[in-house]
């Protein structure tokens, strides 16, 4: 795809020339023809190529009509590209290693280097970086190199659909080094159409000279049908996912009742948002007019109704997460999760009536208010005295001592000679 380069930036010209000015066939010295430029962005900048294309002169030498290009040319970029393989590589890496998005893909390479690629450039260029990622992971000396330590292989397959409908994704894999062989999308699960995927797996296997010990899947009839034709005597495991899927299949129904009982319940979030953004907005209006702001020290009415958008947010997002193993239901995390939403909304509101604190207080988001502020302040003024040194503090009277030289002493008040 041809795309337009930017004409208000800083180029750094690099002139490539041929390796080899001899033609091949005859054996003549070529000539250089003409001049090919390209703008490629690099991390170490922006480079202006200026390849020399070669020609023999011989009109009679099959290489006449043709001209070549510099080798090195193709160690910096690849034809067409826009970019070199620096940031190639980069790409593929901050999206396949890390997980960047691609909005933070093309974000971070406008911040750090000043690349201004858009978001289909990007992704035109992940997808050619996937293709060759299968083919190296595909490459069969790649495959044997890995599998040089490796007795036996245990094999799986598993069909991956995002909704009905759609075409199923079938992947198999190699357990043993954690290794996807390949995959390909089906529009059906029949024995005719799961069969070349079995078979695919036993030339694999074989080109290996790896016996499989194994095979793992769950009992889909195209699955035990064909892995005991094309495998005969091999062992066919069940997946302990499904087999425990299926076996708590009673206990998840359950599970999935009490979470329409939970999710019954709890109703109101989104008039509750309604009302807490209709509060800040008549707050920041009433601000933006001149009011008196509050004193730092104290939590504004405004921060408090963050909070509770800050709660609602939390539940709307506890009920909607339906994610869950059969050894952990999501209606039993979803209850625990409430619970302690519950306990922590419990905490702020003995805080605000001026209960007494747990002693995890600090790590909880707390409204404090004016008096609670003022009673917690007494108190840690009054905690570090003794009683002694408070009762020394009491007014004192004098007394009158009888002896020989009269004197006054002081004794508190309420205290016997």
């Amino acid at each position: 795809m041809a795309r337009r380069v930017p004409k208000d930036l800083a180029w750094t010209e690099l002139v490539l020339d041929g390796e080899n000015p001899w033609c091949g066939e005859c054996g003549r010295r070529m000539h250089v023809r003409s001049n090919r430029h390209r703008h490629i962005f690099s991390l170490q900048g922006r480079l202006h190529l200026v390849c020399k294309l070669m020609q023999c002169i011989d009109s009679a030498c099959p290489n006449h009509q043709r001209t070549f290009g510099p080798e090195r040319e193709r160690t910096l970029t690849m034809p067409y590209w826009s970019i070199g393989w620096d940031v190639f590589c980069w790409l593929g890496h901050r999206r396949f290693a890390r997980h960047w998005s691609v909005p933070q893909l093309c974000a971070d390479l406008l911040d750090r280097f000043g690349i201004p690629l858009s978001e289909d450039a990007i992704e035109d260029y992940l997808q050619r970086y996937q293709c060759m990622l299968a083919a190296r992971q595909q490459d069969p000396a790649q495959l044997k190199k890995e599998y040089q330590k490796t007795r036996q292989l245990v094999l799986s397959i598993d069909g991956l659909q995002p909704e009905k409908g759609h075409e199923t994704l079938y992947v198999v894999r190699e357990l043993g080094q954690q290794r996807v062989w390949f995959a390909e999308a089906l529009l059906s699960s029949a024995t005719n159409e799961i069969r070349p995927l079995i078979v695919k797996a036993r030339d694999w296997a074989k080109r290996l000279e790896r016996p499989v010990r194994l095979w793992m899947s769950d009992k889909q009839d195209a699955f035990v049908t064909t892995i005991a034709e094309e495998f005969p005597g091999k062992p066919h495991r069940y997946c302990d996912n499904h087999f425990l899927r299926d076996l708590a299949k009673p206990m998840l129904d359950l599970d999935s009742h009490a979470k329409v009982q939970m999710r019954s319940k709890i109703r109101g979030l989104r008039a509750i948002e309604r009302e807490v953004l209709t509060l800040r907005a008549a707050d920041s209006a009433e601000q933006n007019h001149g009011q008196e702001r509050l004193p730092a020290a104290l939590v504004s009415e405004t921060n408090g109704l963050e909070v509770v958008l800050d709660y609602c947010v939390a539940v709307r997002g506890i009920l909607n997460d339906s994610q869950g193993s059969p050894l952990r239901p999501p209606g039993v995390r979803m209850s625990q999760t409430l619970g302690e939403v519950e306990q922590s909304l419990q905490r702020n509101v003995r805080l605000k009536k001026g209960g007494t604190r747990n002693r995890c207080w600090s790590v909880w988001r707390v409204a404090s208010t004016k008096a609670e502020g003022w009673y917690w302040k007494r108190r840690n003024k009054w905690r570090p005295m003794s009683r002694r040194f408070v009762k020394s503090m009491q007014p004192w009277t004098p007394v009158q001592t009888v002896g020989r030289s009269a004197s006054v002493a002081m004794t508190p008040s309420g205290a016997t000679c």
